[in-house]
């Protein structure tokens, strides 16, 4: 079963690629599927590409879906990734 949170991007200059980049490298670190979804469109959270298409802004509201194997554990560090301003 999927397990999905809101998070807040509060970086300043939004997230461009080197975010996006850190991002991805983390949750490749988990075997199941993450989807970050924003106003309505989906796309891959393990892909940078997907994540800079999002165009994601200070103040963006994002969703983050975990499902599979570990997923609870990858929600929980995305999410708080994403709230640490994209730091461990």
């Amino acid at each position: 079963m999927a397990v999905s949170k809101e998070a807040i991007i509060q970086l300043e200059s939004g997230v461009h690629a080197k975010p996006a980049a850190d991002f991805v490298q983390l949750a490749n670190r988990f075997p199941c599927k993450i989807t970050i979804t924003k106003d309505e469109k989906t796309v891959n959270g393990k892909s940078i590409m997907g994540l800079m298409m999002l165009a994601l802004t200070k103040g963006s509201k994002i969703t983050i879906t975990a499902d599979g194997e570990k997923e609870g554990e990858a929600l929980s560090e995305l999410v708080r990734f994403v709230e640490n301003n994209f730091t461990v």
